[in-house]
């Protein structure tokens, strides 16, 4: 375990594990690192050294009231790789995180990296726009404001036991223990840094970040995802990262890192190892 002082005196919390080729990991809103220790356990046993941190404002990081957006988050992450001289780096972002990733390239470029991953991510765009018509509506994400600012700890169960891992579902098999650990990731997050999140998820164009990736890109995504809708996610950011190959999940929700974590973490050995 380590902490980052970034350039701004924000302190960010990281796991650094295992030995070998580095993955690096971008979580999920509202979560933290832990939201990926199913990965980094198993890729970690399986020869590489895997690092996660918890981006500003949520898990264990200290809650800053501003830099809450991509850009920030891009340079917190860059700062990191840096701090930890990593060369030949595979970057992975869940959701939140697979914008964090591609505004990172974005900014920052791949000279570090051999390949990166987005699953379950957000870019190019969320929110519904002219230009992007099959976004969703700015009152959904007006919805996730109204009802964190009014009552997030309940949000945070609503979403857990319901679309988030789709266990609205029928049929589907509700495990109390990943509703609990999703609320209580989302409680250790800062009200205001995760306010500040849902614009940065949704709102933000990746576009012409993901035309300046230039390593290997896996981009993986559930055809159920009920949050991040893969139309205007996954399949579009397909057509824009060069060298990408799309993989979809059939039926899996939004949290296939916990739903369908035996597959992926497979699928994501065979991308690493390909």
């Amino acid at each position: 375990m380590g902490t980052l002082v970034t350039k701004d005196r924000t302190e960010i919390y990281f796991k650094d594990w295992g030995q070998g080729q580095p993955i690096v990991f971008s979580h999920g809103w509202p979560l933290n690192s832990d939201s990926w220790e199913d990965q980094m356990i198993f890729l970690a046993e399986h020869g590489y050294r895997v690092i996660a941190h918890d981006r500003r404002g949520h898990g264990r990081s200290s809650q800053p009231w501003n830099g809450n957006e991509m850009n920030t988050y891009a340079d917190d992450l860059a700062e990191l790789i840096d701090s930890l001289e990593l060369k030949d780096a595979v970057l992975i972002g869940f959701s939140t995180g697979g914008g964090e990733v591609a505004r990172y390239i974005g900014r920052h470029g791949c000279s570090r990296l051999a390949k990166a991953a987005l699953i379950g991510a957000v870019p190019p765009l969320m929110a519904k726009t002219a230009a992007n018509p099959g976004g969703l509506p700015v009152d959904v994400f007006d919805g996730l404001r109204t009802a964190s600012l009014a009552d997030r700890s309940q949000l945070y169960r609503d979403l857990a036991s319901g679309p988030f891992y789709g266990y609205n579902r029928a049929g589907s098999k509700p495990s109390q223990g990943v509703i609990d650990a999703f609320w209580m990731q989302g409680m250790m997050s800062g009200h205001k840094s995760a306010l500040d999140c849902i614009r940065a998820f949704s709102e933000t164009d990746f576009t012409d970040d993901l035309r300046k990736f230039d390593v290997p890109t896996l981009v993986l995504h559930g055809d159920d995802d009920q949050i991040v809708p893969i139309g205007a996610s996954a399949r579009a950011s397909a057509k824009l990262v060069r060298r990408s190959k799309l993989v979809v999940y059939e039926g899996a929700p939004h949290g296939l890192t916990v739903t369908h974590k035996n597959r992926l973490n497979e699928d994501l050995l065979g991308f690493l190892r390909s």
